[in-house]
């Protein structure tokens, strides 16, 4: 079966400093696909995220590049494999530097916590029992 993909592209404002935030949280950096403007951000095999500089953001867009730090253009949400990797990974950008969002999310058979990247886009990281998802 085809695995289709997603791009997910975020404007920042120092991408060195973004680099090293997403890098913190043990992601790599595609220098394929990276220069002075951008980075491709390695989430996983079918995800990655391109962060860029507003200059090169503006590239693709006509409208306002929104200020992430006051208005919510997108709620980014990754799943985790257990309860234990959503608090690891949330812990990792609290201490690089990210801020948290939001409450812990607890349903017994869902778990999530949230946290704001240095720009303020905010990211939900979830896990929830498989045998939930079975049915």
């Amino acid at each position: 079966m085809y695995q289709q993909m997603i791009f997910v592209n975020l404007a920042v404002n120092d991408l060195d400093a973004s680099k090293k935030f997403f890098t913190e949280l043990g992601y790599e950096i595609n220098k394929q696909f990276s220069d002075e403007h951008g980075a491709s951000v390695v989430i996983s095999d079918t995800i990655a995220v391109m962060i860029m500089d507003k200059q090169r953001y503006a590239d693709f867009t006509k409208k306002e590049i929104a200020d992430s730090t006051k208005t919510s253009e997108v709620l980014l949400c990754l799943s985790a494999e257990s309860r234990e990797k959503v608090d690891e990974l949330v812990e990792k950008a609290l201490a690089a530097g990210g801020s948290p969002s939001g409450e812990t999310q607890d349903h017994g058979f869902m778990y999530g916590r949230a946290f704001d990247d240095p720009d303020g886009h905010t990211w939900e990281i979830m896990w929830m029992d498989p045998a939930a998802v079975q049915g």
